[in-house]
């Protein structure tokens, strides 16, 4: 169960990433409104993971998912330019994470 919710939350943390940069400095209330909402269930997702993982895995994995769909998010929608080496990277960061669920 705390695989999932660790999923979950990393997906969540690509949402509020995502949010604050169209929040334009908090400017817009409803990017703004799903940043706040984003993070604090993303924490909570995090720290209800860490009650059975390592906290070292469990960031790392929390990272690795946001990171990789916030910027594959930004490169579908031309938010950020596409190229295959950021593909591969990004793939690699998935490998890592899968990687890290297999070790444990």
């Amino acid at each position: 169960m705390s695989w999932i919710i660790l999923i979950i939350s990393g997906v969540l943390e690509a949402v509020w990433a995502t949010a604050l940069g169209k929040s334009e400095g908090f400017s817009k209330p409803i990017p703004s409104i799903t940043f706040v909402v984003g993070l604090v269930l993303s924490m909570i997702g995090l720290a209800f993971a860490m009650r059975e993982l390592p906290t070292g895995t469990a960031y790392a994995v929390w990272v690795g998912i946001g990171a990789s769909l916030t910027v594959g998010y930004a490169m579908i929608t031309g938010t950020e330019p596409f190229s295959v080496i950021k593909l591969l990277l990004i793939l690699g960061i998935v490998a890592c994470v899968v990687g890290l669920k297999v070790l444990h």
